[in-house]
């Protein structure tokens, strides 16, 4: 055997004494690095597998930038671990993604020269197309005959049963147990490096004997305690295995009747690998707490999560109502050109099921676009059933997602949910021109910077709608309040009086109206009457008679007249008030005419080649620009639910209202012809009482002045003036409209006039002062009249010494708070003590008192008293 062939066949350590000529010449690949990684030496052997000519490599990094591919701790971190401890010698296999994909034997060993080390790449045997591969050149055939490739649905493309995939992505390794005999029921085709035994070796093996005695008891513990009933929560420990003791994390869950142990390979220092500190989660949180506005928040999310990751693109995603997508926010490096931001994508580039495994398993890493997936095998009695990997985050991607990242350009990506209350708002996504590998801690922080996105995210969404719904709240009050109180509820919603509010003022719109029957009441920017006649009508013949409320951003795609009406009304919510449909309540808002930028032509989203029926991603994103015409800003749900439960209101508050209305109509007008002749009747009896007082009074003023007895006269003036009260009460009464009330500042100079007519030079003494228009209930004017009356009488007999004639004040004026205040004031020579009580008719007490006391007492008033004001007494009464 020569010297070449022995080399060829392992002798390795010997490539420093060959020439380079030998070294070409050797059946194998021989790379040469530094401890940096950089390539000193490419033989043509290795040219020939990788395609790559020795001058484009030499002095690059192999691990980062020739070949990114073994940038993973399995194969970059083997190799620094070595460097690190002064003595490099480890094998392994390894699947290159060539086409066709390449099993190799790959040995590294330290050369002679320190410093220097020795990569050799041993072919094993090429591998058949993966699927992944499969699609690749199908789309390449279809490229060259295009006509042939036709549009499918993207129901197509919903049907791919991506979470059973059948494979992992090769960077892990899977192992399914069986949950109760906990024996390997399948694994991936990638165990023999990392436990010495092929895939045919491993079925019906029990937990123990392939995972340290700590992680089996921990498994077991977990599957009795149930704390692996949630599979989005796996039970998770770094363990070592294989002879080497090399480091794993291993990630193991329970579902669809498996317990799926995942375990990948752990770099020894993850600094290699550009691992984020917890400190970057931190400083992310902040500025994320501190961002005011959507835009801000997500232009943080994509910035920190790239500079966590090293990915050169970061993207944060947002699903519009059909499930659209938009990047509303981009970080990327500098050398990339081409920008995603602001351009939609059609809701095919992300299909149903996949947004459902995005809910259920929030992040999805891909390594290398082009490796080679480990294909998961089954032993018996399992051989026909695939594992469920809906869970597993080592999952292989579908055929179809991967040549879609092929035609973006992309090799590495990631994808984080951003879930709001449970519901998928949209994604954190990363993109990498080459393959890229990120270490679970680094994946594990990154995660939870989008979580604490999706927390700010909620945050600012809730303070908006507590904002918006409060507004609406207080507006839905008053119109609520502004109801209570309306004999017609149409104009109280339509109408504006003073700064009160109106349907307008609800939701944003541009436009409202209440259908009532025949009658239509609008305000704002609306449709025509007979339009808004129509649209009642179409919905009145539409909607489900358990249905109420009808929201809609596009009201022509549903209903075609409408499209005469979009400025006014593309966007409509209608609410019926009640069961009947009868009156109806409209909010519209006016076409928000905009231009939207598509990341290629939304209309060619899939294709299928009639051939093959091999489904095809779009491979053009190339900007096309779409102009959207006829649809309004959208309708948030919680407005939805205002409409509905403002409408339960208005039929509660004023439609029932309306009917025990109708129902006591003819009541309400017999009881108003009842009033009418009370009315009269009573007019007819304030005249005639007050004719027949006049009478009595005018008697008592003849019999006055006929008598000489000075005591006499004195009582028949005394009856004269109560009488005269009274009556002027009455004839107050018959003159007035309101038979009910009487205007008190006008009786009381009507009786005060009267008052001087029976008293000579009283009409020189008496000063009157009246408040206009001060109504108070007949029963307290005559009861403050016959007070007045004892008053001033009082005053002008007695309050001056004989023969002196002083002035009397009288005065009436209403009190803050309600009510009436009377003054009789003199400037005489005061009350005597015990002048209340005295039952001398001469003097200031007895019967008039006992009337005063009286009638105080009738109206709840009562009276204060200045008997010594100097000169002077005077009396207030407050009722």
């Amino acid at each position: 055997m020569t010297e070449t062939n022995k080399r060829a066949n392992g002798g390795d350590a010997d490539l420093d004494d060959l020439s380079t000529e030998q070294l070409d010449a050797l059946p194998y690949g021989a790379i040469g690095v530094d401890g940096e990684g950089r390539v000193t030496f490419y033989n043509a052997t290795e040219s020939r597998l990788s395609g790559r000519a020795p001058a484009r490599v030499i002095g690059r990094d192999f691990f980062r930038d020739v070949a990114p591919c073994t940038h993973l701790p399995s194969f970059h971190g083997r190799f620094l671990d070595g460097v690190r401890r002064g003595h490099l010698s480890t094998e392994f296999t390894f699947v290159f993604g060539f086409d066709p994909p390449l099993r190799v034997r790959v040995a590294m060993r330290s050369a002679r020269v320190p410093g220097r080390y020795w990569i050799t790449v041993h072919p094993i045997g090429a591998l058949a197309s993966s699927a992944q591969r499969l699609v690749s050149r199908a789309a390449e055939e279809v490229v060259d005959r295009r006509s042939r490739a036709e549009p499918i649905g993207p129901d197509v493309c919903e049907r791919e049963p991506i979470h059973r995939p059948g494979a992992v992505q090769p960077h892990a390794v899977l192992l399914a147990f069986h949950p109760v005999a906990l024996t390997v029921d399948a694994c991936s085709d990638n165990v023999a490096d990392t436990f010495g035994r092929g895939p045919d070796g491993l079925p019906g093996e029990p937990l123990e004997r392939l995972l340290p005695a700590q992680a089996a008891t921990a498994l077991r513990t977990a599957l009795a305690d149930g704390t692996l009933a949630d599979p989005a929560r796996p039970l998770r420990r770094d363990i070592r295995l294989g002879a080497e003791g090399r480091p794993f994390a291993m990630a193991a869950h329970l579902h669809d009747e498996r317990l799926i142990v995942e375990l990948e390979p752990l770099p020894d220092r993850p600094e290699d690998f550009g691992a984020a500190s917890p400190f970057q989660v931190t400083d992310a949180v902040r500025e994320l707490r501190a961002a005011p506005t959507l835009a801000r928040a997500a232009a943080v999310c994509a910035e920190e999560i790239r500079a966590m990751t090293g990915f050169e693109r970061v993207l944060v995603y947002r699903f519009d109502a059909d499930w659209n997508g938009e990047a509303i926010a981009e970080s990327r490096v500098e050398s990339w050109d081409d920008t995603l931001l602001g351009l939609r994508f059609p809701a095919s580039d992300i299909p149903a099921q996949a947004r459902a495994l995005y809910t259920r398993a929030p992040a999805r890493w891909v390594v290398d676009r082009d490796a080679v997936p480990a294909a998961v095998l089954s032993g018996p009695p399992a051989r026909n059933t695939a594992v469920d990997l809906t869970y597993a985050a080592s999952r292989a991607l579908s055929p179809v997602h991967l040549e879609y990242q092929r035609n973006l350009g992309v090799n590495g990506s990631m994808s984080a949910s951003i879930l709001v209350e449970g519901a998928l708002w949209g994604l954190v996504i990363g993109h990498h021109r080459r393959s890229h590998y990120v270490t679970p801690e680094t994946r594990a922080l990154a995660s939870l910077v989008a979580e604490a996105f999706a927390l700010r995210l909620h945050e600012l969404a809730s303070l908006e709608a507590m904002r918006e719904q409060g507004a609406a709240l207080a507006t839905q009050n008053l119109l609520l309040e502004r109801l209570a109180g309306a004999d017609d509820f149409v104009a109280a919603l339509t109408s504006y009086e003073g700064e009160a509010a109106s349907l307008l003022d609800l939701f944003g719109a541009s436009g409202a109206a209440v259908v009532s029957k025949e009658r239509i009441a609008r305000v704002g920017i609306t449709p025509p009457d007979e339009g808004l006649a129509e649209l009642a009508s179409w919905l009145r013949a539409t909607l489900p008679p358990d249905q109420r409320v009808f929201a809609t951003d596009d009201l022509s795609a549903h209903h075609g007249p409408a499209a005469a009406w979009r400025e006014s009304a593309s966007g409509v919510l209608a609410a019926f008030v009640d069961e009947a449909q009868q009156h109806l309540l409209v909010w519209l808002r006016p076409e928000v005419t905009a231009t939207v930028v598509w990341g290629g032509d939304p209309r060619k989203s899939v294709l299928a080649d009639p051939s093959t029926r091999v489904v095809l991603p779009r491979r053009s994103f190339e900007r096309w620009v779409e102009e959207r015409r006829g649809r309004a800003e959208p309708w948030a749900p919680w407005q939805l639910g205002a409409a509905r439960a403002l409408a339960a209101s208005i039929e509660g508050v004023v439609l029932r209202q309306g009917r025990k209305i109708a129902e006591l109509s003819a009541k309400g007008e017999e009881l108003s012809r009842a009033l009418e002749a009370k009315d009269i009747l009573a007019r007819e009896i304030d005249h005639r009482v007050k004719n027949s007082l006049q009478i009595v009074a005018g008697v008592m003023l003849m019999q006055a002045r006929g008598v000489s007895d000075p005591v006499a006269r004195a009582a028949f003036e005394d009856t004269y003036a109560r009488v005269m009260s009274v009556a002027r009460v009455h004839d107050t009464l018959h003159q007035a409209e309101d038979i009910e009330n009487v205007d008190l500042g006008a009786t009381l100079h009507r009786l005060c006039g009267d008052l001087a007519l029976g008293m000579t030079g009283a009409e020189r003494r008496l000063a009157v002062a009246t408040e206009p228009g001060l109504m108070v209930p007949s029963r307290v004017a005559v009861a403050l009249s016959l007070i007045a009356t004892e008053l001033v009488t009082n005053a002008l007999k007695y309050a001056y010494r004989p023969g002196e004639e002083g002035p009397v004040e009288v005065s009436i004026r209403g009190r803050n708070g309600g009510g009436v205040e009377l003054r009789v004031c003199d400037s005489g020579r005061g009350l005597s003590p015990g002048w209340e009580r005295k039952p001398d008719p001469d003097a200031s007490g007895g019967l008039g008192m006992r009337v005063i006391r009286a009638m105080l007492g009738r109206i709840g008033a009562e009276m204060a008293v200045e008997s010594n004001r100097n000169p002077g007494a005077c009396f207030t009464v407050r009722a």
